[in-house]
């Protein structure tokens, strides 16, 4: 009977710990990430603990930028991911510098009946070969992502309240905004326009080498209305044109350089002529005229949803509205 008993409290004591064991910590799939392979599922790579709650992984860190790239009012959510061993490198204001087996994750989502609806996500996953793009698009349930290389049409009302026809971008319209000089790049984690604290502790994480110092960073974009007018519609203009609208960029033949970076009045299109005066150009003469920002090419073709005449071309549907006031005041000012 003694025997019994013992083994019983064994078995009991055997179930607890099995009980109170630490649940497995939810790993990314290094081998998906740097194989040659396009996985067919967002799940294969593993990026995160619980995906239709977007809760990363070990090792996968959320980050925000100050000022996002808009697109029709999309909530976006963004995570970076690196390798055990691996450390990303400050490079200054600039980009950060990813190792090989790092990824960038972003998820695109619209509230829908009062909850959130997540439509696609895209990845960046730097290989041996360079970055690779590609596209996830969710499906109906919000249980998993599928691989889209072809892209995909997906019907959702913006938070303005626009019914809209939702473009995920295939494979290749990824290079549109992440190719410089015939290489894909990432254009979203500058230090320039992450917040000083995630820096510091992405550092003290010891994911990065050193949380570098930035003098004059982007504003942040819901306190945009505060900052100067130079600096507000310059940092949209960086984060929302300037990965075309550089040198070494797919619009680089425009000739206009919208960085943030850069001050010289031409190369940001104050009283320059467009290459091109088409139809985009609306019979005006200059890129931007100083205090008439309607009689301004860039203000006009960002007041438009016009084929051919619309900027950015791709990821908009919509005007941006706020994005647009930020510009035309800045150009009103000089």
């Amino acid at each position: 009977m003694i025997r019994n008993a013992v083994l019983g409290l064994a078995l009991l004591s055997a179930a607890a710990a099995v009980t109170h064991a630490a649940a497995p910590v939810a790993v990314p799939n290094d081998a998906a990430i740097t194989g040659d392979g396009s996985p067919k599922t967002l799940s294969e790579f593993g990026f995160f603990a619980d995906a239709a709650a977007q809760t990363p992984a070990a090792r996968v860190t959320g980050y925000r930028l100050n000022t996002p790239l808009w697109s029709d009012g999309a909530e976006k959510l963004r995570f970076v991911y690196l390798p055990a061993g691996a450390q990303a490198r400050a490079d200054g204001e600039n980009l950060l510098q990813l190792p090989v087996g790092a990824a960038l994750i972003k998820t695109f989502a619209f509230e829908e009946n009062g909850r959130r609806r997540l439509i696609e996500t895209r990845v960046l996953l730097h290989r041996d070969s360079g970055w690779v793009a590609l596209p996830y698009l969710w499906n109906a349930e919000q249980t998993e992502a599928k691989l889209a290389l072809a892209g995909a049409r997906v019907p959702v009302t913006t938070p303005a309240g626009d019914a809209i026809e939702y473009r995920v971008p295939n494979k290749n319209q990824c290079k549109d905004c992440h190719g410089l000089n015939g290489a894909v790049i990432p254009i979203g984690p500058k230090a320039r326009n992450l917040s000083a604290a995630w820096l510091k502790d992405f550092a003290a994480s010891g994911m990065l080498d050193d949380a570098p110092q930035v003098s004059r960073p982007l504003p942040v974009w819901e306190n945009h209305a505060a900052a100067t007018a130079a600096d507000a519609a310059r940092g949209y203009l960086d984060v929302n044109c300037a990965h075309c609208h550089r040198p070494g960029a797919g619009a680089s033949n425009s000739g206009l350089d919208l960085r943030w970076e850069q001050s010289a009045p031409e190369a940001l299109g104050i009283m320059k002529r467009p290459v091109a005066a088409g139809r985009g150009a609306g019979n005006l003469l200059f890129d931007i005229v100083p205090g008439k920002p309607q009689e301004s090419i860039l203000a006009h073709r960002m007041a438009s949803t016009e084929g051919g005449v619309a900027m950015p071309e791709l990821g908009k549907s919509t005007v941006d509205k706020e994005g647009l006031q930020a510009v035309e005041r800045w150009i009103a000012s000089l």
